[in-house]
């Protein structure tokens, strides 16, 4: 932990580690469910619906990747239980049980849309406090908005493909 980068927190430590480890729990449980979502999805556009599953999976864990080091620089520790990462999730976790393409595509856009507040709360959060951290978040917000966008494009062109036939 560096004592000069975490003296220019303008909030909490101790607050913004718990916000940070709540999401860095969220984006392993995206990962998990886009990933498994990858494996089993089923259904019209299942090719490139796999495709973007695949690619946010790889994104996911990469934002996994940024919040542990900025709550290890912070002198935090990242929770290191995936039983934890219910407990302290924002979004929660669906579980791909039924592998549809609709439904597949239906969880991860409520899940994007889950991060996408999150992450302008925490935004609003730090944006004066810790530009660190603001722009950590500002980075994740901005492939978590093209996800929605994204899985929204390949839900409208299932409408219109289900629409034809």
């Amino acid at each position: 932990m560096g004592t000069k980068g975490t003296a220019i927190v303008g909030m909490d430590v101790k607050e913004l580690l718990a916000l940070l480890n709540r999401a860095f729990c969220d984006e392993w449980l995206a990962y998990y469910q886009y990933w498994l979502g990858a494996k089993i999805v089923k259904g019209p556009m299942k090719d490139a619906v796999i495709v973007e599953l695949e690619q946010h999976a790889t994104e996911e864990l990469n934002h996994a990747l940024l919040l542990t080091g900025r709550i290890i620089q912070l002198g935090g520790t990242p929770i290191t239980s995936p039983k934890a990462w219910y407990d302290w999730t924002n979004c929660g976790y669906e579980a791909p049980d039924d592998p549809y393409v609709r439904t597949i595509l239906e969880q991860n856009i409520k899940g994007e849309q889950c991060a996408i507040v999150t992450y302008q709360k925490l935004l609003e959060r730090t944006r004066t406090a810790d530009p660190v951290t603001y722009n950590i978040v500002l980075q994740i917000l901005e492939q978590e908005v093209e996800h929605e966008e994204d899985l929204q494009a390949l839900q409208e062109d299932l409408d219109l493909m289900v629409k034809k036939a």
